[in-house]
């Protein structure tokens, strides 16, 4: 299968790094291709530009789509699968892979102006999230369903992939626990080997 994923971290010393190496050794071994968008090192524009809002919101519906857009929009077509890999920060994903979302999911690609999805192609996707609390602590305080209802449902299943799953790897503010740490990259591991 075809993997295309989307890649949000800054650093490539993060532990969000490490688990996306984990991954990609994972899907390597079930032999699934992969492509991937690392958002921080393409410098990727988070911002939406003005001529984009005004074809959004159908003031200029004929304002081209940028290029940047077009090649995200190529890889996502191209793929079986989506994934999203990026550290929790305060309780959502990183400002650059929101603008991703905001940028790539354009009218017309993903959606009409009357709200309804068109349905990417892509029908199954899975979110690989870091975090610095433990996934109990997550649970407890509601932001894990949170995640939940924003990735899976907002972000996914509101543009027809209805098949996805979050994959929370938390508790990795402790630096000292190396179980949790080896713990998440092998389920970061076995996640890629069995997708």
């Amino acid at each position: 299968m075809k993997v295309f994923i989307v890649y949000a971290h800054p650093s490539e010393k993060s532990f969000t790094h490490s688990i996306l190496t984990e991954f990609i050794r994972g899907l390597s071994q079930a032999n699934h291709s992969t492509i991937i968008s690392d958002l921080y090192k393409m410098k990727f524009c988070s911002d939406m530009h003005i001529t984009e809002y005004e074809r959004e919101c159908g003031l200029c519906p004929e304002n081209a789509i940028p290029a940047d857009i077009v090649e995200e929009q190529r890889k996502i077509n191209d793929a079986d699968i989506l994934v999203f890999v990026y550290p929790l920060w305060w309780s959502d994903c990183p400002a650059k892979l929101k603008g991703w979302f905001d940028r790539v999911y354009t009218v017309g690609f993903a959606y009409n102006h009357n709200g309804a999805p068109i349905g990417l192609k892509p029908k199954k996707a899975l979110v690989i999230c870091t975090a610095g609390h433990t996934n109990e602590h997550l649970e407890e305080v509601g932001i894990a369903e949170s995640i939940r209802r924003v990735m899976l449902y907002d972000r996914l299943a509101n543009v027809g992939i209805k098949d996805s799953r979050l994959l929370l790897l938390g508790g990795m503010a402790d630096k000292e626990n190396t179980d949790i740490r080896e713990k998440n990259l092998k389920a970061t591991f076995e996640a890629g080997r069995d997708l």
